[in-house]
């Protein structure tokens, strides 16, 4: 599934790195860097539809193991906070503690300021990007199969220690962090390498060197093996309200018009309901001439909407307009691209339409989930007006 990835700073004029990837199919759509916060908003459109996950500096978060008693239950992670009361140096009440995975008896808990968390969920809010996921940037590098791992990141490093631990910061100041604790060991400290460090400034240390690649595609990979969310309990993110259009398909419309025109003849035989009928009625025909706009007058609607209905289903093999609308509705609404005209060819089993998106990509994206349902899709002039996109499309069956 396509994703867009952010990497977002400790502060407001940190450089943001951001991606827009399929993962699992190992495919880069586009990426980039933000100069900060303010330029945000520019990657609403890159969003589109797709999911949100943003990584965050692990010098901002604090990782530990908390041993905890056997057969602990809930009210045992509920005294977590006061287990690292002394590690930590602020006042726990203005801490969040958010729960990662367990072995045995030892609990992976990762600790941030309240203050932190809320600003980073308030940026992307503010640049109109819903994110239901944010995670340490360490977890996301590839977990080392012995010793570290470093992954560089413009003028900084990612150092990954273990399963739940790692240091994040300026590259001059790490390399001297790692050549202190390397000079600690009997052995040649293993380092598996996604970064440009050498052999030569570094002291007893043995680089791997892995498979070079864009840092924050490796980044979205080792996404993949973690399955961490620092918002968890109050800072878990609701289900997105509001901004769904209310997608009204022709087959839809039909269907209300002819329970409509049933209900108007059970009405008729009633006639201490003739309130009511005259309501209904009334709707029928603000119904029919929704659906039908060019039907000119008419004396029954009941006759003339059968009629309109055959003319739409003509044709053989299943290959009728609404069959054809009703098998596109989903590549209509996954592309948010809506039709303005459209016209049936039976002979042809064609359709063709004029459409309207919001972007180019969103009328590509039509043509792949419709050419995925064994449909043959030409695209005809495009053109922008009004900041939206407009182009011919021509289905066939």
């Amino acid at each position: 599934m396509e994703q867009l990835i952010v990497r977002l700073g400790s502060n407001e004029n940190d450089v943001i790195h951001w991606i827009v990837c399929s993962p699992n199919e190992d495919d880069v759509i586009a990426s980039g860097e933000l100069a900060g916060v303010e330029d945000l908003s520019s990657l609403k459109d890159r969003a589109g539809q797709r999911p949100i996950v943003a990584l965050v500096p692990t010098s901002d978060v604090l990782l530990k193991w908390v041993t905890l008693p056997s057969k602990a239950g809930r009210k045992a992670l509920t005294a977590i906070p006061f287990m690292l009361e002394d590690e930590i140096s602020s006042d726990i009440a203005s801490q969040f503690f958010a729960l990662g995975g367990r072995k045995d008896n030892q609990q992976a808990v990762a600790v941030i300021s309240k203050a932190r968390l809320q600003a980073w969920q308030k940026q992307l809010a503010d640049a109109g990007l819903y994110c239901d996921r944010i995670v340490p940037d360490i977890l996301a590098v590839p977990e080392p199969t012995g010793g570290w791992a470093a992954l560089e990141l413009g003028e900084q490093l990612l150092i990954r220690q273990d399963q739940w631990a790692g240091i994040q910061g300026e590259k001059n100041w790490l390399v001297q962090a790692i050549n202190h604790h390397a000079k600690q060991l009997p052995e040649p400290l293993l380092l598996d390498n996604y970064s440009s460090l050498s052999e030569q400034e570094l002291s007893n240390v043995l680089l791997q060197e892995q498979r070079v690649d864009m840092p924050m595609k490796i980044l979205a990979r080792g996404l993949q093996a973690t399955q961490f969310n620092l918002l968890q309990g109050e800072f878990k993110s609701r289900k997105k309200q509001g901004g769904e259009f209310r997608k009204w398909r022709l087959a839809a419309v039909l269907a209300i018009v002819a329970l409509c025109t049933t209900l108007i003849d059970k009405v008729a035989l009633q006639q201490q309901l003739s309130h009511e009928k005259a309501q209904l009625s009334a709707q029928v025909k603000s119904e029919f001439k929704r659906a039908f706009p060019n039907a000119g007058a008419y004396r029954d609607v009941r006759a003339t909407m059968r009629s309109k209905m055959a003319a739409l289903e003509q044709g053989s093999g299943g290959s009728s307009m609404l069959v054809m609308m009703s098998q596109l509705s989903e590549a209509f609404a996954k592309s948010q691209v809506k039709p303005s005209s459209v016209k049936f060819d039976s002979a042809r089993r064609e359709l063709r339409m004029q459409a309207m998106a919001a972007n180019f990509e969103s009328l590509e994206q039509f043509k792949r989930l419709a050419e995925a349902q064994g449909f043959e899709v030409e695209q005809g002039a495009i053109n922008n007006r009004n900041d939206l996109v407009f182009g011919s499309l021509l289905v066939r069956s």
